[in-house]
């Protein structure tokens, strides 16, 4: 028997970040939209605890147990007191690095995979728990859909979202620490005083309404000063997307993925095409959103 789990990526429509706190994370104002590009997670009962890995970029991805995945099948093995002997395959095709959760994702993905395959019939509550002590972005990965995340991101308010948006994501050559990231933000904000993260109305309105060009003029990401900092060429990319007829463009999350907004499926297309002719990305991805959180699909 084995089990399959579809899970998202993610955009970050806004990131709003406060200063960081004396446990080094930062507060945030973090909202969530899930996007229709999914790695796929496969539980099947193994001797132990194996991961293994497949599609673009399947190279960089770690197959110990600094791997997400293989973090959410040690904890809930752990919670119910049984052995976690189980084989992970993933199934990639989130980009690795990327500032779009691909690593949450999985393992979001391997808990809901794990817990069907032990029959640990584990409530909605104890996953999110389980998924907040693996990451941030861990437990919108397991809902997906569209979420306001306060704390340091863990802590989830549904969005109600009026309509489908488009997007064009770039992805480039290698990728970007979020720590490293997150050092250059508290860097860059030295000596400022730093307010303290909100959701912007806005952008919430924007998103309830289903309105692109709303949504578009409200775009932030307070991170993305830092990213283009340490990956200057990224602006590159940026004025690319833009060029091409992209309503509004951001670095994704920490990067070094960036995010265009753009009118329709047709526009998708034409961005896409022109940003893989710039020279400035390695390649060019079309989604939607909102998109699904992790979802058995197969067994």
């Amino acid at each position: 028997m084995s089990i399959t789990v579809r899970v998202p990526a993610k955009v970050n429509v806004q990131l709003a970040v406060g200063a960081a706190r004396p446990d080094g994370f930062h507060d945030l104002a973090n909202v969530f939209l899930a996007v229709s590009l999914y790695d796929e997670v496969t539980a099947t009962p193994a001797d132990e605890l194996r991961i293994t890995c497949s599609g673009p970029d399947a190279g960089q991805v770690p197959l110990d147990t600094t791997n997400l995945a293989a973090r959410a099948a040690l904890a809930l093995a752990a919670r119910h007191g049984i052995s976690p002997d189980v084989h992970l395959h993933i199934a990639k095709d989130i980009p690795v690095a990327g500032g779009m959760a691909g690593g949450s994702a999985d393992g979001a993905g391997a808990l809901l995979a794990c817990d069907a395959l032990w029959g640990t019939r584990a409530s909605r509550d104890e996953l999110l728990a389980i998924c907040a002590e693996l990451g941030s972005d861990v437990p919108f990965s397991l809902v997906g859909g569209a979420a306001l995340g306060t704390g340091r991101g863990e802590r989830l308010t549904p969005l109600e979202v009026g309509g489908t948006f488009h997007w064009v994501f770039a992805v480039a050559d290698g990728g970007l620490s979020t720590p490293a990231v997150y050092g250059e933000f508290d860097r860059l904000v030295a000596g400022a005083d730093v307010p303290a993260p909100a959701a912007s109305a806005a952008l919430l309105d924007a998103l309830r309404t289903g309105d692109t060009a709303l949504l578009a003029g409200a775009l932030v990401n307070d991170l993305q000063p830092a990213a283009l900092s340490l990956r200057p060429s990224l602006a590159d990319t940026l004025a690319a997307g833009t060029a091409a007829g992209a309503l509004a463009g951001l670095v994704s999350g920490s990067g070094p993925t960036t995010a265009f907004l753009v009118k329709d499926e047709d526009a998708a297309r034409t961005v896409a095409d022109a940003l893989l002719a710039s020279g400035t990305c390695r390649t060019a991805r079309v989604a939607t959103s909102p998109a699904p959180g992790a979802t058995q699909i197969r067994t």
